[in-house]
């Protein structure tokens, strides 16, 4: 990690405040078996006892095959935004197929879904991914309910995946930020787009009508890259170039915009969980970043996808990037709420932190 996060802290040997978290939170939870058994009685007279959201990623992948190894009926739906790429579409078919799970795609309104990506670039802000982030969320949510699951479980996990910086991606729960957004710099409503409300999360968070359980914490280990070979042989599996390589506009924020106009590199998170979790050495991670994010011919080629995915030219998508540079905390969002600030006391002394 380096100083392109403001608001980093460093001790006095050099650590920063982001990896000694990550150390503090990559133990491994106990009660795996307890956990599933959970799960089951908690579904025991419905067609599905939990529910999973799936890319064709690593994470989301290996995690249907332990659903299978511990005899779990789960609902697998994936929600098809339009930026997937072959490869996760194939992975995903591959999968579900072997296992025997039917593998339910849910579209959105690729029109409104479009247009609302584009606004998050007009507004000149790095959280580009929130558009995607925050309707998955809402509609995993939306379908446990109606199927009375219980339980959805995420394959987000603290071997991989615990170092956030907020000041590179902020509000992805945030209904307000969002719809503002769209409001000032869309053209199109986003009536029946699917959210988070403050009641959603006051219901779903704080009284824990729905769980959300990340399975892959309750592992002995969880190492990257054995569970790519594994995937790979047992299931022909194919890997990413890249994290988050599932999907072209992911690759797109990720290594060309967030580098490019905000001197925002998120391989220093991902490999520096790698280090955390001892499996990468801090020197491996150093010789990754000396390598570009995106080369000169990929970014080329993002850059003609995004233009024909928004209709506009390359002269303007340049516009667009030369923006002075913004942040969540331009905008109106819950942060600036009282009810936001309510509700938040209220969860932090429900959960004693």
């Amino acid at each position: 990690m380096d100083t392109s996060d403001p608001d980093i802290i460093f001790d006095a040997e050099g650590h920063c405040n982001h990896c000694t978290m990550a150390l503090k939170k990559q133990h491994h939870l106990e009660g795996l078996l307890s956990l599933i058994d959970d799960i089951k009685k908690g579904g025991e007279y419905n067609k599905y006892d939990c529910l999973v959201g799936v890319s064709g990623g690593v994470d989301s992948s290996y995690l249907l095959h332990l659903l299978k190894t511990y005899g779990l009926r789960p609902y697998v739906v994936h929600i098809d935004n339009g930026c997937d790429t072959d490869v996760s579409l194939e992975n995903m078919c591959k999968i579900t197929e072997k296992l025997g799970y039917v593998l339910h795609m849910m579209d959105v309104d690729t029109d409104v879904f479009r247009d609302l990506q584009l606004s998050f670039l007009k507004a000149s802000v790095p959280d580009l991914e929130i558009p995607t982030d925050h309707a998955l969320v809402s509609l995993l949510n939306k379908i446990a309910k109606s199927k009375k699951i219980r339980y959805v479980i995420s394959g987000h996990n603290t071997a991989t995946e615990c170092i956030a910086v907020s000041r590179w991606s902020h509000g992805h729960y945030d209904w307000r930020y969002i719809k503002l957004i769209q409001k000032r710099f869309g053209s199109l409503r986003l009536r029946g787009y699917a959210h988070t409300s403050l009641w959603n999360v006051f219901t779903e968070q704080v009284l824990g009508r729905i769980k959300t359980v990340r399975l892959l914490n309750y592992l002995p280990e969880y190492n990257k890259e054995k569970i790519v070979r594994f995937l790979e042989d047992e299931y022909g599996w194919v890997n990413y170039t890249t994290k988050h390589g599932e999907s072209d506009y992911t690759f797109f924020v990720q290594a060309y915009v967030l580098p490019l106009k905000f001197g925002y590199d998120k391989r220093r998170m991902h490999l520096s969980d790698l280090i955390c979790s001892r499996q990468l050495t801090r020197d491996e991670a150093l010789a990754e970043l000396e390598k570009p994010s995106c080369d000169d011919i990929k970014a080329l080629m993002l850059r003609k996808m995004v233009c024909k995915r928004f209709g506009m030219t390359e002269v303007h998508l340049d516009a667009l990037l030369r923006l002075p540079n913004k942040s969540y905390y331009d905008y109106p969002s819950y942060e600036t709420h009282f009810v936001y600030r309510f509700i938040r006391e209220v969860y932090k002394k429900m959960k004693g932190v």
